[in-house]
């Protein structure tokens, strides 16, 4: 079984997740976002990356697990995408983590074969899932990948039982008009999918001085306004979607 690389863990999160919680952080991911906040973890190999066998990541994961169960907390794994991994080590980690107690989640775009969200559902407690962009000719232009993958695989988990936070990054003058919102809506009604809970996600700069360490060109986009966010979120509330603005998650 291959071991993935793994570019950070990152201990006491709380925003992949409830309660407290350690993020793995795995390197390689799918899509090509031109916002992405971690343009480092998008090829699969190269630094920064190390390959952990899962006895020694449980080992070091399961040093905080006092921090889990007095908050509610546990495991997430991130990216990168941990659903383009392979199948077999990402299936195994979860096993492990949920034969000892440990509450796990998966931090996931979305964009991997069914096959993989099939062999993981068992053992994930919650779906962190993104959906960059509704609109498929705009999510193309902007992550170089078709998003129909992405909304089946949602449909799917939804049809499953899956526990879900849908996410929702937003940037001004691209993805957060009240007409995606409103489409996006009316196809959530339609699949009869209400996750747990909905984060309108504003776009941030905080990775962008990781694009001139890497000699990058910086992105440069804009966040929504608080009151156009406050707008939306009165919206999805309306069509009756829990809705948070940023990333915390209060189950």
């Amino acid at each position: 079984m291959p071991s993935p690389l793994i570019y950070k863990i990152q201990k006491f999160s709380v925003h992949d997740g409830p309660g407290i919680r350690t993020t793995v952080f795995f390197k390689g991911c799918p899509l090509r976002c031109k916002w992405c906040h971690n343009p480092e973890s998008q090829s699969f190999d190269g630094e920064p990356g190390q390959a952990w066998q899962i006895p020694a990541l449980i080992d070091e994961l399961e040093k905080d697990q006092i921090f889990y169960e007095q908050s509610g907390g546990g495991v997430t794994l991130s990216g990168g995408e941990p659903m383009a991994q392979d199948t077999d080590y990402i299936t195994a980690l979860l096993q492990e983590l949920s034969r000892r107690g440990i509450h796990t989640a998966i931090d996931t775009c979305g964009d991997a074969p069914w096959e993989a969200f099939e062999a993981v559902l068992p053992y994930t407690d919650f779906f962190l899932y993104d959906l960059k962009l509704w609109d498929n000719e705009q999510h193309i232009a902007f992550t170089e990948a078709s998003n129909e993958q992405i909304v089946s695989n949602l449909s799917r988990l939804a049809q499953r039982g899956a526990k879900i936070c849908l996410r929702l990054p937003l940037i001004a003058d691209l993805n957060d008009s009240l007409a995606d919102a409103e489409a996006l809506a009316d196809w959530l009604d339609t699949e009869g999918i209400y996750p747990i809970s909905l984060n309108l996600l504003p776009y941030h700069e905080y990775g962008n001085s990781k694009y001139t360490q890497l000699g990058l060109e910086t992105p440069r986009f804009t966040p929504p306004t608080q009151d156009h966010l406050r707008k939306l979120q009165a919206f999805w509330e309306h069509r009756g979607r829990k809705a948070a603005i940023g990333g915390a998650i209060d189950l």
